[in-house]
């Protein structure tokens, strides 16, 4: 199949690891992946704070970028839900008919990476190794706007050598919430010591989810507070294998995201 990789901004900019992962996982299934570089910002960002103008600007170009695509794939779930529940009425409300319903069909199109992987090619062993405790985060927006949980933690299950272990209030949002963090900042660092608390009880070395946003949040907190653990996207512990098995943990320290100090344990 001819997939499009809908890389999603903060991944293209902070956490670029992710999208080689992500085209890693889909080619060793025999895919063909296409990046089009004229891709943007989904707008999340712009809806959530009340910019619907620009947002709809920027829904119109994602049509346009990706309508010629058999399916969009995209590690984040959170670009996604996007996509796939606000697309469609913002150009409606716009009075724009003609692209809502473009839109819509397009939604039926877009994929965050476990969805397609599992639900769509039918694929929960990609052929991955991974010999370490990891705990799975659901973020909100995966797990209640597109309903994503059972996708990553099948794939998970699949990973040879990985001990799947249990995150207790495992459905509590870490506090990042996007523009919330910075507006109720006091609360966000109170919600991220809860779930920070939570992968301590859970006894995990890497902290697994399908957006880096969240993981970025965690993985700041654990750091600060040297919690021991660390944090990958699920595309780069999928794309880790017996013949690269320190391939996803380099590009993630790299990438910033895993310092490797004395005390945190390295593969």
């Amino acid at each position: 199949m001819r997939v499009a990789l809908f890389v999603a901004c903060f991944n293209d900019l902070a956490f670029p690891a992710t999208g080689r992962a992500t085209v890693e996982v889909l080619e060793r299934l025999g895919h063909e992946v296409v990046f089009p570089t004229a891709q943007t910002c989904c707008g999340q960002m712009h809806l959530n704070t009340g910019y619907r103008r620009e947002a709809l600007a920027l829904a119109r170009h994602f049509a346009r970028v990706f309508s010629p695509f058999e399916a969009v794939v995209t590690p984040s779930a959170s670009c996604a839900g996007t996509v796939a529940h606000s697309y469609a009425d913002l150009a409606g409300d716009a009075g724009d008919s003609e692209l809502s319903g473009e839109l819509a069909a397009l939604a039926g199109r877009v994929f965050e990476l476990s969805q397609f992987l599992v639900d769509v090619l039918g694929v929960s062993d990609v052929g991955a190794e991974f010999p370490h405790q990891v705990a799975y985060h659901p973020t909100c927006h995966s797990l209640r706007g597109l309903q994503v949980y059972r996708q990553p933690l099948e794939l998970l299950r699949h990973v040879r050598g990985l001990h799947l272990v249990d995150l207790p209030g495992e459905e509590q949002c870490c506090g990042f919430g996007g523009t919330f963090s910075v507006k109720n900042h006091a609360v966000s660092l109170a919600m991220m010591a809860d779930k920070l608390a939570a992968v301590r009880l859970s006894g995990a070395e890497v902290v697994c989810a399908v957006d880096n946003s969240c993981l970025a949040q965690i993985g700041g907190g654990a750091r600060r507070l040297s919690t021991g653990a660390r944090v990958m996207h699920l595309a780069e512990v999928l794309a880790t294998t017996a013949e690269a098995p320190e391939r996803a943990v380099r590009a993630a320290r790299v990438a910033g995201r895993y310092p490797g100090r004395q005390g945190h344990p390295r593969p």
